[in-house]
C-alpha cells in the first residue's frame, strides 16, 4: 500500500499520439510520438502486437509523465502509457471523450 501522498506524486496526463512507428527488430514495441499540447515526447509501449500503429494516429491515451527517462531496445522512452490486459494483449486507457491535450487525470 502507498499512501495518498505518494500516489499524488504520480503524473497521469492526456497525451495525443501523433506519430506511431514500429520497433526495428521487435515484435511488439512501437515508438510512439506523443503531444502534451505544449510538449511533444517519445514514448516507446509493449502494445505492437494488440495495435497497428496508423490506426494509433490521432487517438488520446493516458501517460504517467514524470517517470525518469528508460532505453528499450535502444529507443528512450520518455513516460508510460496506461493500458489494462486481457486475453487479447493490452487494451489501452483512453478518455471517455476527448480532452486537451496535456489535461491532468485527477
Amino acid at each position: 500500500m502507498i499512501s495518498f501522498e505518494e500516489f499524488q506524486k504520480i503524473e497521469l496526463r492526456v497525451a495525443k499520439i501523433i506519430a506511431a512507428d514500429r520497433v526495428e527488430s521487435s515484435e511488439k514495441l512501437l515508438k510512439l510520438k506523443v503531444s502534451f499540447g505544449n510538449e511533444e515526447r517519445q514514448v516507446v509501449a509493449g502494445i505492437g502486437k494488440a495495435y497497428d500503429p496508423e490506426k494509433l494516429l490521432g487517438r488520446e491515451i493516458v501517460v504517467v509523465a514524470n517517470l525518469e527517462p528508460r532505453v528499450l531496445m535502444g529507443q528512450e522512452s520518455q513516460g508510460m502509457l496506461l493500458a489494462a490486459s486481457d486475453e487479447n494483449g493490452p487494451v489501452l486507457l483512453i478518455p471517455d471523450h476527448e480532452v486537451p491535450p496535456g489535461a491532468k487525470i485527477k
